[in-house]
């Protein structure tokens, strides 16, 4: 797609840069969607009407449990760059989850760089505490746990945060972004802050290796904060990074789908998909061709 092309979509109102095409028309009354994609000026907003059109809040929380939200909060980078999970959607989501009667509410993100510049910097460690969260440290190794994954195609062992493995919901938060290794990160590539050593990943591939961290032990739930994407210098940005303000949330249970939707976001803008989203399919975890599912498409 050119840049006249690009724009004129916008000026048409189509969401997600090329979602609008992806749900043959009967599919759009189906009462629980496979991906939601909202477009809209209030990422809490957009938030609520996701996951009304999923069911509501409800359908993933229930009295008495443990949630873990997992954002991306790798980045001692200030709100306005984008390399984080916006605060101000965490805070909302905290609030929420808590007055459907969630015992607890943990947030955490084994961080790339130091991991208090980045929690603070962030606005996350703030926004999620003042919203009744808990916000727990993963800086260092003994608060990880070594599992074996379960039919890894390339990774057959790591460490996943104490926390990970005893919420009972996990919702997966990241933002869209570039990235210069993987291409993208969005909702699986989200998961390498949920474990302890990285290096395994990039020794034999990101591609190759990303898809197995959701083998042990799936998400729930996957929000992507599309909002203000970075299109260039990601995975931290840089000074000459620039940015795309698509305005857009993404949710959906299945992660090769929502990963999917993402990458037409960055393709409209020149950048390549992951090869990871193909590889994901292979190993069961969703469906990566979008015109077989049913996208529901909202504007708030």
């Amino acid at each position: 797609m050119n840049r006249r092309t690009f724009l004129k979509t916008l000026a048409g109102g189509a969401l997600g840069l090329g979602l609008g095409a992806l749900a043959p028309p009967t599919l759009k009354a189906a009462a629980s969607p496979d991906l939601v994609a909202v477009k809209g000026l209030d990422l809490t907003t957009m938030f609520d009407r996701g996951l009304e059109a999923l069911g509501g809040l409800g359908r993933y929380i229930k009295s008495g449990q443990t949630v873990l939200i997992k954002p991306n909060m790798a980045w001692a980078v200030d709100p306005e760059g984008a390399a984080n999970t916006n605060p101000a959607l965490i805070a909302h989501m905290v609030k929420n989850i808590l007055n459907l009667g969630a015992k607890k509410v943990y947030v955490y993100d084994n961080t790339c760089d130091n991991w208090s510049d980045a929690y603070r910097m962030s606005g996350l460690e703030s926004a999620a505490t003042d919203a009744g969260a808990t916000v727990a440290p993963a800086y260092q190794e003994g608060y990880f746990q070594k599992v074996t994954i379960p039919g890894g195609a390339t990774l057959k062992t790591t460490q996943y945060h104490e926390l990970y493995l005893e919420a009972d919901v996990i919702i997966n938060v990241p933002v869209l972004k570039h990235h210069g290794g993987a291409k993208m990160t969005a909702a699986m590539k989200n998961l390498m802050g949920a474990i302890w050593d990285r290096r395994p990943l990039h020794r034999e591939g990101l591609d190759e290796t990303i898809p197995d961290l959701l083998l042990y032990k799936k998400p729930n739930l996957h929000v992507v904060d599309a909002a203000r994407v970075m299109l260039n210098g990601g995975p931290r940005g840089r000074g000459d990074t620039r940015y795309l303000s698509s305005q857009m949330l993404l949710v959906s249970e299945d992660p090769v789908a929502v990963d999917a939707a993402c990458a037409k976001i960055l393709e409209a803008s020149g950048l390549k998909a992951p090869d990871y989203i193909r590889q994901g399919e292979s190993l069961g975890l969703g469906v990566a061709d979008l015109t077989k599912l049913n996208v529901q498409r909202l504007s708030v």
